[in-house]
């Protein structure tokens, strides 16, 4: 594996490159960062210059100012500017795949710049707008917005968890992360809680520009999250493109536990 960072506006971004082959960039969402996806991309890099990075503001990627709430066009011009650096251009294509919020910044990518995006995989995409009880979670956020004012993370948190009610994906095997990545975990909490669930929980894909785009979208859910508002919004973006919804094995995270099958059913998915 090697790291290294890529200065950008406003930030510093931390990314590693494992492998050889065609280049598959994984998108993390939430408070993970890029050792989320360490198995995975190991187990990838058999085939793929698999890509990873941290987000910026979370991690081992900071800001040069302030915390803020992020700008999805902004996220997906970092994960633009990770693939230049590796030498994705519009005469080789990469991969993607996102998960959660990550699949909605690669949404936003494939719309900004498809002519380096062959294939996006939104793997449980929280557009919540698109579902028919949307003022639901219009309310959802406000009021994690409010519980995070009023109480803090704890709070927020709280409110978040009961109102999403994600039960996990409680019978994957996996290993307990490294010290070092639980406390990064911890540290994007607040990132995340008070920066990034509004305007992620507001995005509204461009429908029509996907539908007509060349990129391949294929959205993405897990067998084990049936019912769970992202599970119900990455079924639903799937109708709006007039397309197939595609399993994987899991839940929300599935990516994190169940490596192997995980691993076989997206070269599947990139390779049909």
């Amino acid at each position: 594996m090697k790291t290294d960072t890529l200065d950008v506006p406003g930030a510093t971004l931390y990314y590693e490159v494992r492998g050889g082959g065609p280049v598959l960039l994984l998108i993390c969402g939430g408070i993970y960062d890029a050792e989320g996806y360490a198995a995975l991309a190991d187990d990838l890099a058999a085939d793929y210059t698999v890509v990873t990075y941290d987000r910026r503001g979370n991690s081992r990627s900071p800001l040069d100012g302030p915390p803020a709430e992020i700008i999805l066009e902004e996220q997906a011009d970092d994960a633009y500017r990770v693939l230049g650096a590796v030498g994705v251009t519009e005469d080789e294509p990469a991969d993607v795949f996102g998960n959660s919020s990550g699949a909605v910044i690669a949404l936003e990518l494939a719309t900004r710049y498809p002519g380096i995006v062959r294939t996006v995989i939104a793997h449980e995409p929280p557009v919540f707008e698109l579902l028919p009880d949307f003022d639901h979670f219009r309310t959802v956020m406000a009021q994690v917005g409010e519980a995070y004012r009023d109480g803090g993370t704890g709070n927020a948190m709280g409110v978040f968890g009961a109102a999403m009610n994600m039960h996990g994906d409680d019978d994957t095997p996996g290993g307990e992360p490294s010290p070092e990545f639980a406390g990064r975990m911890q540290a994007n909490v607040e990132v995340f809680l008070a920066y990034e669930v509004p305007p992620v929980g507001a995005y509204v894909p461009d429908l029509d520009g996907l539908r007509s785009s060349a990129v391949r979208i294929v959205p993405a859910v897990g067998t084990a999250s049936a019912g769970e508002p992202p599970n119900r919004a990455g079924r639903e973006l799937a109708a709006r493109l007039e397309t197939s919804v595609v399993e994987f094995p899991g839940g929300h995270g599935g990516f994190g536990g169940r490596i192997e099958p995980f691993a076989a059913r997206l070269r599947e998915v990139l390779n049909p």
